[in-house]
């Protein structure tokens, strides 16, 4: 349960680009504040903006679509905050509330209810800069502009592994099994699972099934191509891979923490809602 004693400060991330969403924020924003909360709201894409807003807060609550609480888990890593999803995006697998029902359960939340949903996240280490960064869905290593193979050493706690022919090789958490990887054809975990998906993405002469690894597997990921290669995390953040780069990837040993209030038993039924009204 949450104890209602520590939600004294929200903060609302909302997606820039949809109109609505910034409207629905400052709504909320008002509701909340009747019921003696305090809050703030910020652009979900001013990332570096919204992080030096967090301050104390206790709540984020996220208006948007999926991509929306992908760029709120970045923003919050790693302070712990649970993250309340709006859904206002076309599948919403990740977001607990739909629109019409927000001020509603979140007087509910406000008032104690509800229960943390943890989820694993992934870092990869960037090589020779050593850069890092973090992913709640997948890192993905592929090819970048040209519609041209790349080669993809993969090495698993240090030993070799393969090397994938492919337009990219996707690294997936559990969250991530129903984006990219649920795409090209891989597994969809149960959500509370810490195994790490391995998938490649139309592997020429290869494996093309996905694998699963466990939890404390190191995947090093070695780029060879004379052309643009990339590495992107979320679909969001994307670097520029050089001949030879290495890209080290693993659980970052943080999750993201979501509050719900549906039953802890509701993912299976409400996959095959979503998936099943995306396909009409």
């Amino acid at each position: 349960m949450v104890d209602c004693g520590t939600v004294k400060k929200i903060g609302i991330l909302y997606h820039p680009k949809v109109e609505k969403t910034e409207r629905f924020a400052r709504d909320l924003l008002d509701f909340l504040h009747s019921k003696d909360i305090h809050c703030w709201v910020h652009s979900s894409w001013d990332e570096a903006g919204a992080r030096d807003a967090l301050g104390d807060s206790d709540l984020v609550v996220s208006v948007g679509g999926d991509g929306t609480i992908l760029r709120v888990a970045r923003i919050i890593f790693p302070l712990g905050l649970p993250i309340v999803g709006v859904n206002f995006g076309n599948l919403g697998f990740m977001a607990e509330l739909e629109a019409d029902e927000a001020k509603d359960k979140l007087e509910q939340i406000i008032n104690g209810e509800g229960w943390i949903d943890e989820r694993v996240m992934l870092q990869a280490q960037v090589g020779p800069s050593s850069r890092v960064f973090h992913a709640l869905n997948d890192v993905v290593v592929g090819r970048g502009k040209f519609l041209r193979l790349i080669n993809i050493d993969v090495s698993l706690d240090g030993d070799f592994f393969s090397t994938y022919r492919a337009d990219a090789v996707i690294i997936a958490t559990s969250t991530g099994s129903t984006g990219y990887a649920m795409a090209a054809n891989g597994p969809v975990m149960y959500p509370e699972s810490r195994d790490i998906i391995m998938k490649a993405v139309c592997p020429h002469f290869n494996m093309d099934k996905a694998i699963v690894l466990s939890p404390s597997t190191r995947i090093t990921l070695k780029v060879f191509s004379n052309h643009e290669a990339i590495v992107c995390m979320d679909g969001q953040e994307e670097e520029a891979l050089q001949n030879g780069t290495e890209i080290e990837v693993s659980l970052t040993g943080k999750t993201t923490k979501f509050l719900r209030l549906r039953d802890r038993n509701s993912f299976y039924r409400t996959l095959t809602a979503k998936l099943n009204r995306k396909s009409l």
